[in-house]
C-alpha cells in the first residue's frame, strides 16, 4: 500500500479480512498488539469485528511511550530545559502530555529536544545527552 487512502478502502479491507479468514484455517490464533495506538485504531475502525472467530486479539501492556509514568516524563522535561542538555526520545513521545506540557512544548520553548533517530554533530561533545 502506497497511500493512506488505500488504508480506508472498504473493498480492500473486506478482501484482507477474507484472506485472513482463509489463511487462519481451523487453528486458534492469539495475536498481541503492544502499542496503545494500535489498540485505539483497532477499536476505532472495528478491526476486531472484521476478524474471524478463531483470531483473538490480546491487548498488551502498551509500549514504553504509552505507559510512561507522568512523573518520569515531567522529570525528563525538566532536565531538557537545563542549559547544555540534549534530550533525545522517540518521536511519538514528544507529543505525550506531562503535567505542564510535552517535550514538543519544551522544544518550542527553546529546549534542545531531538528524535532518537537524529544524529548529533561535533558540537555535542561538550553537552550532556539525556
Amino acid at each position: 500500500m502506497k497511500f493512506a487512502d488505500e488504508f480506508r478502502d472498504a473493498d480492500i479491507a473486506r478482501a484482507l479480512g477474507a484472506r485472513i479468514e482463509a489463511e487462519s484455517g481451523d487453528k486458534h490464533w492469539k495475536i498481541m498488539e503492544v502499542c496503545g495506538g494500535h489498540t485505539h485504531t483497532i477499536f476505532k475502525y472495528g478491526i476486531e469485528d472484521l476478524l474471524p472467530g478463531n483470531v483473538e486479539l490480546v491487548h498488551g501492556p502498551g509500549c514504553p511511550v504509552c505507559v510512561i509514568p507522568m512523573g518520569r516524563l515531567d522529570d525528563g522535561i525538566a532536565v531538557a530545559h537545563e542549559p547544555g542538555v540534549i534530550c533525545t526520545c522517540f518521536g511519538d513521545l514528544m507529543r505525550v502530555p506531562g503535567s505542564e506540557g510535552s517535550l514538543l512544548d519544551a522544544k518550542a520553548a527553546g529546549a534542545d529536544v531531538r528524535m532518537a533517530a537524529c544524529q548529533t554533530g561535533g558540537d555535542s561533545q561538550s553537552l550532556r545527552v539525556l
